[in-house]
């Protein structure tokens, strides 16, 4: 007998080492372009459980990339080399856009600070996606590379359509795409693969609920008409002419956009507004967040010695070196006003006045410290990634919004009433302070984000787990035609109907007419038979 079971074990054994990873494993060979920055952190936990569950995953990257490691325990690269770099990938980029921006905002907004801040930032995002192209062009260039990834027989590329460096390569390989995806070239990704009706659905770059005034309505349809402008001719002739170069004649950019087997996109309606969606759309909304782990102990100390007042955390993403010391002085002034101990993550030049009771640091463990029992609240910049945790452990929100979509995710939490929303060009200690305060002390606030944690953690299946299904899904299947509407193809007028309504209108007209006529001769009839007789 413990021979027999000597073997089975060497058969399970073995077999555990062939599949690689837990049941449903495939061993695949995944291709990956990702995008730098936070967008990483999000398509570097999928890599993680890629590779666990036993998938060779190559990463396609720029030699230039300071997030994005050439070496990596999870996955083998390929840095390709752009001349002059990639803007993006510069850590002083979007901090000098935001000082553009808060200094627009302490200004009043003038017309002409607004237009040279306009002109900048659309020369910044053209100069963006020129780059991009040129990464796409070094590629296509180069045979043996595009020789090497035909030969590789990958089974799927996972991108991140940002900048859709992949979706070219993608379809140029012939190989079925599933995106991580929250943005496009022309913003949130919805707006291109599902119906968005502009009388609730509100678009990239409108600070507005899904319950719009005429005027936020007005406003809407006007942000999406600019945003459509934007891409048509800013965004997208970069890539048009990558198409016209490098594909078959009649070959449209945003068709191969479109064209993508499925859509995992981080977004969960516990946090987002409701609105229509497609079959090949898989909501994966804080699939990054994941239970608390021990503090190390130096900091687990500092948070014990808040007594029963707790602590406050603060984080500003990767722009906080972009906030002027003006601004971070009166923060740190009301933080020195309060019993509770604060936690900042503050990289940038130290606040004046700043108290005893703060702690500044260069990086701390977001999550675990979330989810630390004695956090009372969050200050946030607003990025999806520490709203979701956020929002998973029920801490509620003091929101400093600075740019892109934050104004956007805060202002979502605070119509559901999870957090306080504050200008940070108008902040004083002052106002600060009692911001805060009200989301201290106010227990409607930490009631609100419980109860959307509780939400959120209702699901089948985390969603971390749906998503590597449904790219295990893909390449199982070699791609998910069958969910992918192909409506995208069509004419916009055949889209919306107009011309099924000008045929109706025209058919309506003639029948009309038709009527109208008859109705005429009769009459006409009938008054030459009716004068004989008056005769």
């Amino acid at each position: 007998m413990s021979g027999l079971n000597g073997v089975t074990g060497f058969v399970l054994a073995v077999s555990v080492a062939f599949l690689g990873g837990p049941p449903g494993a495939l061993g695949g060979n995944i291709l990956i372009f990702p995008l730098d920055g936070s967008h990483w952190v999000n398509m570097n936990l999928l890599i993680e459980g890629l590779h666990a569950r036993g998938h060779q995953v190559t990463v396609v990257r720029s030699a230039s990339s300071w997030y994005i490691k050439e070496s990596s325990p999870h996955y083998r690269s390929i840095s390709i080399t752009v001349p002059g770099g990639m803007d993006i990938e510069k850590q002083d980029f979007f901090a000098s856009f935001l000082v553009k921006m808060l200094q627009i905002q302490r200004e009043g907004a003038s017309p002409l600070a607004f237009v040279s801040f306009y002109s900048y930032m659309l020369s910044a995002l053209s100069g963006m996606h020129q780059q991009a192209s040129q990464f796409v062009v070094e590629m296509f260039e180069n045979k043996a590379l595009m020789q090497s990834l035909r030969d590789s027989q990958y089974d799927v590329v996972l991108l991140d359509p940002g900048l859709p460096v992949g979706v070219l390569v993608a379809h140029k390989l012939g190989l079925p795409t599933v995106f991580n995806v929250r943005w496009i070239t022309s913003g949130e990704g919805h707006f291109v693969v599902a119906p968005s009706p502009m009388s609730y659905v509100p678009t990239s770059g409108y600070a507005t609920s899904d319950k719009m005034t005429f005027g936020q309505r007005v406003g809407n349809v006007f942000i999406y008409l600019l945003n459509m402008i934007i891409d048509m001719f800013v965004i997208s002739p970069h890539y048009d002419t990558l198409v016209k170069s490098y594909f078959e004649p009649g070959t449209n950019f945003y068709h191969l956009l479109q064209g993508t087997d499925l859509w995992l996109m981080r977004v969960d309606f516990v946090f987002e507004f409701p609105r229509p969606t497609m079959p090949n759309i898989v909501y994966i909304g804080g699939f990054q967040c994941k239970p608390s782990k021990p503090l190390p102990t130096e900091l687990e100390e500092f948070v014990q010695s808040s007594g029963e007042h707790g602590v406050i955390l603060m984080s500003l993403g990767t722009l906080v070196k972009g906030l002027p010391v003006e601004i971070t002085s009166e923060i740190a002034a009301a933080f020195a006003q309060l019993p509770q101990k604060v936690i900042w993550r503050h990289m940038g030049k130290q606040p004046i006045g700043l108290g005893n009771n703060t702690l500044l640091v260069k990086w701390m463990p977001q999550n675990d410290l979330l989810g630390h029992p004695k956090v009372k609240a969050f200050v946030a910049h607003g990025g999806t990634n520490g709203l979701y945790e956020a929002m998973y452990h029920g801490v509620p929100v003091v929101g400093l919004p600075l740019l892109f979509d934050q104004f956007e995710n805060v202002l979502r939490l605070e119509v559901r009433g999870a957090a306080k929303v504050l200008e940070v060009t108008k902040i004083s200690s002052q106002s600060f302070l009692e911001a805060v305060q009200e989301v201290l002390h106010n227990p409607s606030y930490k009631t609100s984000m419980e109860r959307l944690s509780s939400l959120h953690r209702d699901k089948p299946m985390h969603p971390l787990d749906t998503a590597l299904f449904w790219i295990e899904f893909v390449m199982r299947h070699k791609g998910a035609a069958h969910l992918r509407t192909e409506s995208y193809k069509m004419p916009w007028y055949s889209y919306h109907s107009l011309d099924v309504i000008g045929f109706l209108l025209a058919v309506l007209f003639v029948l009309v007419a038709i009527t109208v006529g008859s109705i005429y001769f009769l009459c006409l009839r009938l008054c030459r038979k009716r004068k004989p007789k008056q005769e």
